[in-house]
C-alpha cells in the first residue's frame, strides 16, 4: 500500500507523513482483538441466559448496551482521573472488551425487525430508548465515579 499524495497550493506535490509501523501497532491490534473476543462472547452468553421472544420487545440487547456503557463511563474516568495503566489497558478493555460487549450493530438489526414485524411503534420507542439510555448510563456513571473518587480522597 502506498501513501497517498497530496496537491499543495502552489501546485508542488507532497507526499502525506507515513502512518505508525505495523511492529509498532500489532500489540494493540492483537489485544484489541482478544478483547473484542472476550467482550462479544458474554454478549452472546447474556442473549443465551436472556432470549428474547421473538418479536417482542429486545430487552437483552438494550441492557447489555445499558451495562455496557455504564462499565465505560467508570473506566474511563478510573484510568484517565487515577490509575496510570499500561498502554495496551484501554485498547484491550475499552476498544476490545466492551466494544465487543455493547452490541449497536444487533440494536440496528433488531430495530429493522421489529419495523418488519409491523411493531412500529414498539421499534420506534426501541431505536430512540437505547442511545437515550446507553448514553444516561455512561454520563451517570462517570459522574457517580468521579463523585466517589471526590469522597474518598483524605
Amino acid at each position: 500500500m502506498t501513501a497517498p499524495k497530496t496537491e499543495s497550493f502552489d501546485g508542488v506535490r507532497a507526499v502525506a507523513p507515513r502512518g505508525p509501523r505495523w511492529r509498532a501497532q500489532a500489540p494493540v491490534v492483537a489485544v484489541v482483538a482478544l478483547g473484542g473476543g472476550t467482550g462479544a462472547a458474554a454478549r452472546y452468553a447474556a442473549q443465551l441466559g436472556w432470549p428474547a421472544q421473538t418479536g417482542g420487545f429486545p430487552w437483552t440487547t438494550l441492557w447489555v448496551n445499558v451495562a455496557g456503557c455504564a462499565v465505560i463511563g467508570v473506566f474511563m474516568v478510573v484510568i484517565t482521573d487515577v490509575w496510570a495503566a499500561h498502554r495496551l489497558v484501554r485498547p484491550f478493555f475499552g476498544t476490545g472488551v466492551l466494544g465487543g460487549f455493547t452490541t449497536f450493530s444487533t440494536y440496528a438489526v433488531d430495530g429493522r425487525d421489529l419495523f418488519a414485524d409491523g411493531q412500529v411503534r414498539t421499534g420506534l420507542a426501541y431505536l430512540a430508548a437505547t442511545p437515550l439510555a446507553a448514553l444516561t448510563a455512561v454520563c451517570l456513571a462517570a459522574w457517580a465515579t468521579r463523585r466517589v473518587l471526590k469522597w474518598r480522597q483524605p
